[in-house]
């Protein structure tokens, strides 16, 4: 009996170093990218989730980079995953989607955005539903924008003003978000008696978090308050069924045209999905480089006031003082979009760019097998000494010399290839137009806060606080 218990003992302790064995070295038809697979199943998830306050490249990949060299590999949430922070990788890696490469996202991200966003859907649904973004948020429906970003940003401005302190975080993506969600639903946060928002904002507290769904966890707060998010999205689209929208044409509109359509290929299912993305990207990231952008230029005073001296020239060149913004005002904008560009580099909001090998891939001598997970590393890109000089440095004016150069295999603070977000131009003009307002108009000083923590995302643990008061 006891011989029986031996070899059953035994038996078990051979396949578990087996499988661990196996964990550790995968198989692959050619040279695998060195690094290490963690534990079994765990992996490397609780260092690549390891809080730090760096603006600098993300220790877990800094202590890889150097180990391994630009292209590892490693394994999160149980998935083998080859890391790239190479220039020339990830610019090939944007440029091959789908060919050799498609857009993949973690289980637990599927999960969050929705089985069907858009970030998973691939060919010509991608290409359709990009189309329909765009029909928005191109740049001609933008020139008709103008108006409605700079009154949005104003009337926000003057309420701030009349605080004692503003949280920039909160507000700024309070500000954006009804700004989209007019556009896309016409929501009007003050007429409605549900608070659309205030979903998303426990769906963003657990959404970089450790995928554990268990109540009372921050990534199962995360689902509730997508799931809440979507039931209100869903009633919305069913009210304007009933009742259109005789005002203006918003996204709904366009999605319940082509759902009526004998020949569409549009489910509600994706046209909600993508809905929830739109509205979560517009607000979340932008509001992040608005308040990063703030806080560089409380920090940085000269760099303020060679923004401020660029709007200025823009009043001073009008006839009447009082005029809106105009969108030849808007592209003579150099510096603030040098400013702009330089916010997205140091920020670096999106931590990582995941894509999916379709095939097996030989690169520098390495192999990236059929099915393995890639993930581009913009910050490490961003952060680059070989790129960019003194890489920690806030200093707009490199981008002079960027632009001259071509920065995309250097940039990709919006992704890169067919992928490119549909949304930078937009991004783009609330920012500008929102520093235009505040400085123009306005002055502001730091008055608590500031500090970052990356997790890897970037967020401010006590916000930014700013005092706001006339000039």
């Amino acid at each position: 009996m006891w011989s029986a218990a031996l070899i059953i003992t035994a038996f078990l302790a051979i396949s578990i170093l087996h499988w661990i064995y196996k964990w550790r070295n995968p198989k692959c038809n050619g040279v695998l990218p060195p690094g290490s697979m963690g534990l079994p199943l765990l992996g490397e998830t609780l260092q690549f989730f390891a809080p730090n306050s760096s603006s600098d490249i993300q220790p877990f990949i800094k202590e890889r980079i150097r180990r391994y060299g630009p292209i590892f590999r490693t394994s999160l949430v149980g998935r083998p995953l080859i890391v790239t922070a190479d220039p020339d990788f990830s610019h090939y890696v944007f440029q091959q989607e789908g060919e050799l490469f498609q857009s993949w996202y973690p289980d637990t991200f599927t999960e969050i955005f929705g089985k069907q966003n858009v970030g998973s859907l691939h060919g010509f649904m991608y290409k359709y539903l990009k189309g329909m973004v765009l029909n928005l948020f191109g740049p001609e429906s933008l020139k008709n924008m103008l108006p409605e970003v700079e009154m949005a940003a104003r009337r926000h401005l003057k309420m701030w003003s009349e605080q004692d302190s503003v949280e920039m975080k909160d507000s700024s993506a309070t500000m954006i978000f009804d700004l989209t969600a007019k556009k896309l639903i016409s929501h009007d946060p003050e007429k409605s008696s549900e608070n659309l928002r205030e979903n998303f904002v426990a769906f963003i507290k657990g959404l970089i978090s450790f995928p554990i769904n268990i109540p009372g966890t921050a990534y199962h707060k995360c689902l509730q308050g997508r799931k809440k998010a979507m039931k209100m999205l869903k009633h919305m689209l069913e009210e304007r069924r009933v009742t259109p929208n005789k005002l203006q044409r918003d996204f709904f509109d366009y999605v319940l045209e082509d759902l009526q359509r004998k020949d569409t290929v549009l489910t509600e299912a994706i046209a909600l999905d993508l809905m929830f993305v739109l509205l979560f990207a517009s607000f979340e990231t932008t509001s992040l480089a608005i308040t990063y952008a703030i806080k560089i230029l409380a920090d940085h005073p000269h760099v303020l006031k060679e923004l401020t001296d660029e709007h200025d020239a823009i009043l001073s060149r009008r006839k009447n003082m009082d005029d809106g913004l105009t969108w030849k005002e808007y592209k003579s904008m150099k510096f603030t979009i040098q400013f702009i560009n330089e916010t997205a580099r140091l920020a670096n909001i999106v931590p990582g760019v995941f894509r999916k090998a379709l095939k097996d891939i030989k690169f520098k001598g390495h192999t990236i097998p059929a099915g393995w997970a890639v993930m581009v590393c913009p910050p490490a890109v961003h952060l680059n000494p070989s790129a960019y000089k003194d890489p920690l440095v806030f200093n707009p004016r490199r981008w002079e010399e960027m632009e001259q150069k071509g920065a995309s295999k250097n940039f990709m603070a919006f992704g890169g290839g067919m992928r490119f977000c549909v949304g930078t131009d937009f991004t783009k003009v609330q920012m500008a137009v929102f520093l235009h307002c505040l400085v123009t108009k306005y002055r502001f000083l730091l008055v608590k806060g500031g500090d970052i923590v990356r997790t890897p995302g970037l967020q401010f643990p006590n916000g930014v606080h700013i005092k706001i008061s006339d000039k």
